[in-house]
Order: structure tokens, then sequence, then C-alpha cells
């Protein structure tokens, strides 16, 4: 990642946190992805070699410019999809900031609504959004994915009574390989081949 980048990165942590701190009201924190969960979002994407993102929730675009700053590398965009406009409208001057407008595509409404009018394919989807949409979202989502195919998921640990049905929708995929990494606030990988 470049230093103008990581620059953006660091005031985006510094002005999430002071936010999340300020702000009593839940729909009204920015709840940025921690760097940790962003830095290895990253290597996992880079790894991967994926070209076509889809991101479930969007926020002030974060993860968002974790996201495409490995597609402009990679050759690929990432769809993001934010329900929020002033949140959404936030993470487009972030991600202009951060010179990655180019590698993004931006959709605002109601995930599971979007999600089911997208065409695809997407070989990699991570969501960090309403946790008890999900397991609807990945049927949907299902059929629209190339195959092999990276499903993440942010806060795996955090939430787990919010999140139990999305990790056992994933475990019953044929062939998974599922995980749930200890960092920040929990990750969920999943590989389908």
């Amino acid at each position: 990642m470049n230093p103008s980048t990581l620059s953006v990165l660091q005031r985006m942590e510094a002005e999430g946190a002071e936010n999340d701190n300020r702000e009593s009201e839940h729909a009204r924190k920015w709840l940025n992805l921690e760097p940790e969960t962003g830095s290895l979002l990253s290597v996992l994407l880079r790894l991967s070699r994926v070209h076509d993102v889809l991101e479930i929730g969007t926020s002030t675009g974060y993860s968002t410019i974790c996201i495409a700053s490995v597609l402009q590398e990679q050759g690929g965009r990432v769809t993001t999809i934010e329900r929020d406009p002033v949140k959404q409208a936030r993470a487009q001057a972030n991600v202009a900031e951060a010179d990655l407008s180019d590698y993004v595509d931006w959709r605002l409404g109601e995930a599971t609504d979007i999600v089911a009018a997208l065409f695809g394919p997407y070989d990699c989807v991570f969501f960090d959004a309403d946790r008890v949409s999900a397991p609807a979202q990945l049927n949907l989502l299902l059929p629209k994915l190339s195959r092999p195919a990276l499903l993440l998921t942010d806060n795996a640990l955090s939430h787990p009574e919010q999140i139990q049905d999305y990790l056992r929708r994933v475990d019953e995929l044929p062939g998974v390989i599922h995980i749930v990494i200890p960092i920040g606030k929990g990750l969920s990988v999943a590989h389908l081949p």
C-alpha cells in the first residue's frame, strides 16, 4: 500500500475512534474495520488474486480503501453497498482522497435488495454489515460467485449470537474450507472450490 493511502487510513482510524467514542447511537457510529483486520484482508486478497469483489457494508470506506488498493494492483473493481447516504458520501470522499475512485462501484440502499439485483460474478464477498441478513444474502449470492471464491466476514467473534446462522450456513457449503481468525472482532475466512 502506498504512503498516501496509508496516510488516509491513519486519519480515518483517528477520526473513527473519536466519532465512535462520542456517539451513543449505534447507527451514527462509523465502526471502521480494525487496522490489523484491514491488513489481513489486504493480504488475503493479494494471495487469492481476486478481481471482482462485493463488499456489503461500506460505512465510511476504510475497508473499501483496503480492498480497492489491492484491486488497483490486480486490475479489478469492488462493488460496495451502503444504506446510509451520509456514510456513503463520507466514504466516497475518503476513497477519492486515496485516489482509488476508479476501482469502486457504489450502491446505496438495503443490501439484500441490491444483492438480489446484482449479476456478478464475484470471486470474493466481504460481509461487514447486518449479520442477521447475511445468510439470506449468501444464498442469493451463491449462484453469482465464480469458482474458486473467497468469503470474508467481519465480527465473527464479537457478535456470536447474531452471526451464528451465517457461520452455520457457510459450514454447510460443499467442499468449503472455513476458519475464524481471532483478529480484530474476528474474521471468518471461507474458500469455496
